[in-house]
């Protein structure tokens, strides 16, 4: 009987996840790594997706679809034998690839709208500084990530007027609604992604205020494969313990290591010596000064 070649993606698991998986499994403290595994998506579906919202994926995330519809991996960490999720990468499957800000057809009568947030003033790229994605309809933005509710990760086509233009970039969305350039390529984010290993508020480091003091300790525990060593050298590390995981999950049930203390002396034999040699001293001084 011959072998059957396994089926999904099985086979693309540790070639998917650029081995972090077994970075993961083997770090100290952490409880459990789950990966969802996904069907390709169909062929027809990232058509009508593309008609649908009247522009054309990125051949690298077009790819990615027809490979895995959609990316899910989580790892938690043991507290007091309780696992604690930490770590989330998620990348949104064609059907939850939603525009941001499109029209609803719930949405009440004159209510504000992203688009209400445009300024005229904007910065339009100056220097090295790229142009920023626009709520109107002058970009087109669709959700990748939710970055669990700390912000959303966004594929941008910048040029949506008179024609959508195909090039797209990366960008991060943060919760006061200011954008930060993440990538160029959807190839580029999902190796930062993956390098990352999710850490919370892993994509702030990529802002002019960075990361939270308490996403700080994670990074120091857990660093991402590619840190950047400035993110951890700021004044604000003087208030964050460098914490070593080795010794935060070590084992409780270690026999503690009992130090052999010297011999003491009893309290008057050490008087006896003190006065002995007190004495002593000044009998020697009593012959000098008779010599």
């Amino acid at each position: 009987m011959e072998d059957r070649p396994p089926t999904g993606i099985k086979p693309y698991l540790d070639k998917l996840t650029l081995g972090v998986t077994r970075i993961l499994e083997t770090s100290p403290g952490v409880a459990e790594v789950t990966f969802m595994e996904k069907e390709p998506a169909e062929r027809h579906t990232i058509v009508s997706w593309e008609q649908k919202n009247s522009c054309v994926l990125p051949e690298d995330l077009k790819n990615f679809y027809l490979m895995t519809d959609g990316f899910q991996m989580t790892w938690s960490v043991k507290t007091d034998d309780t696992p604690m999720p930490l770590g989330s990468m998620v990348i949104n499957s064609v059907s939850k690839l939603c525009r941001l800000g499109g029209s609803s057809m719930y949405t009440l009568p004159n209510a504000p709208t992203l688009a209400d947030l445009e300024d005229d003033t904007d910065d339009e790229g100056n220097g090295d500084k790229p142009e920023k994605p626009h709520f109107d309809s002058r970009s087109l933005i669709f959700e990748l990530d939710p970055c669990n509710g700390n912000g959303k990760v966004c594929l941008v086509y910048k040029h949506a007027e008179p024609v959508v233009s195909p090039d797209t970039e990366i960008w991060f969305l943060d919760r006061a609604l200011y954008w930060h350039f993440l990538t160029k390529t959807f190839t580029a984010y999902y190796r930062l992604l993956i390098t990352h290993l999710g850490l919370p508020q892993w994509q702030y480091a990529f802002t002019s205020y960075g990361v939270s003091p308490q996403a700080k300790q994670w990074f120091n525990m857990y660093k991402p494969i590619t840190i950047n060593t400035a993110l951890l050298t700021e004044e604000a590390d003087s208030f964050v313990n460098k914490l070593d995981p080795n010794k935060v999950f070590k084992s409780k049930n270690k026999t503690p290591v009992l130090k052999k203390k010297p011999p003491s002396q009893p309290p008057g034999s050490q008087k006896s010596h003190t006065s002995m040699t007190s004495a002593k001293t000044s009998s020697l001084a009593g012959n000098s000064s008779r010599k």
